[in-house]
């Protein structure tokens, strides 16, 4: 399993993920499940990606091909040139679309095989990023191939183990952060969801996209021991603690050790 989160913020994007993939607690690899992709000075795009490995690993080499067979018209003997890219496209939502189209066709391709042998083709991802003249934006295409877009109200989007890391996100997240304060409650919550699932793991990789800049910020990758992921961690529970031992005393605990509660 995996987990992926993205943030659509008003200074640009954040976008998260770990890097543990497994078929079996004895068959646990590393894979980086974060894509980026820019086929043109006006346009950038990353892309998260959690299910079916296989399924994820053809659809980034399928949007690569497309992009080769736009750019040098180069004949595959699998399709003909695609009527829609990356390249082509005019709005973020249209990527989404076409993005959603691959995973289905992928998944149509491959998934009766893998069915007859209790195995799932299906995969989801998160696609962030921006066209020139465009807003950022966010979307999570569903392996049915349909998707949505975060909102100022729904700022953030989450995929595979979603659960763990989701109340830092409920508490913290809103579209006036900063990009910098995104990536350290993007950490946080994979740091949370990690601790409590073993299918979540680092490296964890973060991207800050400002907006507007139609390059990335930053990108970072921080092993379990990089030492300012170390330092979020020890500081982000140091902080719990206090607020824990702080929390309002019960009535009872004013009255004093001595005092009996009531019959």
């Amino acid at each position: 399993m995996t987990y992926c989160v993205g943030l659509l913020l008003e200074q640009g994007l954040v976008m998260a993920s770990d890097s543990r993939t497994n078929a079996g607690v004895d068959n646990i690899s590393s894979y980086s499940k974060m894509h980026m992709f820019q086929p043109a000075p006006d346009r950038l795009f990353v892309l998260l990606a959690a299910g079916n490995l296989a399924t994820t690993r053809e659809l980034v080499d399928r949007i690569g091909r497309d992009l080769d067979q736009a750019v040098n018209n180069r004949p595959s003997p699998y399709q003909q040139a695609p009527v829609a890219t990356l390249l082509s496209v005019g709005y973020l939502f249209e990527a989404a679309t076409y993005i959603g189209q691959l995973n289905l066709a992928i998944q149509n391709e491959h998934g009766p095989a893998l069915r007859k042998v209790g195995a799932s083709a299906e995969a989801i991802f998160i696609l962030g990023g921006q066209i020139d003249g465009e807003p950022p934006g966010l979307f999570l295409i569903y392996p049915q191939g349909n998707a949505i877009a975060a909102t100022p109200e729904t700022c953030y989007l989450q995929i595979g183990e979603s659960k763990f890391g989701k109340a830092e996100l409920d508490r913290f997240a809103h579209p006036g952060l900063s990009l910098n304060d995104g990536a350290r409650l993007c950490l946080v919550s994979l740091e949370g969801t990690a601790r409590a699932n073993l299918s979540v793991a680092p490296p964890f990789e973060v991207a800050l996209y400002a907006r507007d800049q139609l390059g990335l910020s930053h990108r970072l990758k921080l092993d379990s021991d990089s030492p300012e992921l170390q330092a979020l961690t020890q500081s982000w529970e140091n902080g719990q603690r206090q607020a824990f031992e702080a929390l309002p005393r019960f009535a009872w605990e004013h009255k004093g050790p001595d005092t009996q509660p009531a019959l």
